[in-house]
């Protein structure tokens, strides 16, 4: 018989990783911190359950993205007011703001509901390779 085993979480106990996202492609990026962040990478997984793993992006405007998404994929956002629709392409956005484009890829990619915003939170993301989270002692994970 199967038996799911829970672990004893200590008080702010986070593995953290780190994840150069130079020359990186977009889809297998995030597929790979949402399974971090999720908990897939250990061996006490449980889908309901927070694994406490953390993850930091580092070199996020050089990230990539195939084929021709640079200028056809879009990006929607409304302020609520009529006529307060704003629509960014790829490129666009990734010189204003290049974190965004990873954000949205990987919050896609997590649960909906309570636990998948708790684990997003858990996600740090730079433009540039300099972090302030030198003292988690992050592990580096390469992404190819």
């Amino acid at each position: 018989m199967n038996k799911t085993t829970f672990i004893n979480k200590e008080k702010n106990r986070y593995d953290w990783f780190l994840i150069d996202a130079n020359s990186a492609t977009l889809g297998r990026l995030s597929s790979e911190i949402s399974r971090i962040l999720l908990g897939k990478n250990n061996s006490h997984y449980n889908p309901s359950q927070n694994i406490q793993q953390g993850v930091i992006v580092i070199n996020a405007e050089k990230v990539s993205v195939t084929g021709k998404k640079e200028t056809d994929k879009f990006y929607y956002r409304h302020s609520g007011t009529p006529g307060g629709l704003t629509i960014e392409t790829f490129r666009e956005l990734q010189d204003r703001i290049p974190s965004r484009i990873i954000e949205k890829s990987v919050k896609g990619m997590l649960p909906k509901g309570s636990l998948g915003r708790e684990l997003f939170t858990k996600l740090k993301i730079y433009k540039g390779p300099v972090h302030p989270h030198t003292s988690q002692n992050p592990k580096k994970i390469n992404i190819n």
